[in-house]
């Protein structure tokens, strides 16, 4: 839960300090705190998958065979649920707001809108508080929660305090999303199965740097159903019939005593 709650503080903390200092960060400083997100993101995906992948060459090579066809079975559920075409019509609109904002006018309703699509429909918001929930650690909403408190830093020109507001929507959202995954993680880790959440979860962040250096638009959200079929996968080839070994799943093998 840490992660979240340091996600809402430097939403509030963005937001007070726009107000406070009446001027935006220059192009070149924005310059280069997006390489220097963009490179976190990067270390920070590789090495959560790195991390749940773990044995001898024959395991992980089963490992990533699920990791893979998690992907592939997950982008091809997103699609046929439009995930990321809905999230797309939420961006547009929270874009639209932004236009029609005039400067100087108080826009406290159409601020807390805005930036709660903003803030919570990103994927880094799902992966994020999962893996704050699974294992505690949340080194991906440390992240962004740097991106969020600069983006209020701008917001508050517009829509004052109501930029700020949204941290409470995002308090309840993530917060939501971490307590349950906290609910489950006894379950997932006895049975092997949480690792394969975190290995599938690693690339879809490493997969968010594409977008921060602006190299290749990935449809994220389309992807966000591989977090809910690795495991199946996982506990699948775990139960499979007898003559397969228990030890061929992602994550660590379950020891029998």
């Amino acid at each position: 839960m840490w992660g979240t709650i340091l996600n809402t503080g430097t939403i509030i903390a963005g937001g007070t300090a726009g107000l406070a200092l009446g001027k935006e960060l220059s192009a070149r400083t924005q310059l280069r705190l997006k390489a220097i997100l963009g490179v976190l993101v990067v270390y920070v995906g590789l090495k959560t998958t790195w991390t749940a992948i773990n044995g001898n060459f024959s395991q992980v090579m089963k490992q990533i065979g699920i990791m893979l066809l998690a992907i592939l079975l997950g982008n091809i559920v997103g699609k046929l649920l439009h995930l990321q075409k809905l999230l797309n019509r939420l961006g547009e609109h929270a874009r639209n707001l932004l236009q029609q904002s005039a400067p100087g006018e108080s826009r406290f309703a159409e601020g807390f809108v805005t930036c709660t699509i903003l803030f919570c429909v990103g994927p880094m918001a799902i992966l994020g508080s999962l893996q704050d929930g699974l294992e505690g650690k949340f080194p991906i909403l440390a992240i962004k929660s740097v991106m969020d408190g600069l983006a209020t830093m701008a917001f508050v020109k517009t829509f004052g305090w109501g930029a700020i507001c949204a941290a409470l929507p995002v308090l309840a959202y993530q917060g939501t999303i971490t307590l349950a995954a906290a609910y489950l993680a006894p379950y997932l880790q006895n049975h092997a199965l949480a690792d394969s959440i975190n290995a599938v979860g690693g690339l879809l962040v490493l997969c968010t740097a594409l977008i921060i250096f602006e190299i290749q638009k990935v449809p994220l959200a389309d992807y966000l159903p591989s977090l809910v079929i690795a495991p199946l996968l996982t506990w699948w080839w775990k139960s499979s019939p007898p003559g397969e070994p228990m030890n061929c799943a992602i994550g660590r093998p379950t020891t029998t005593r």
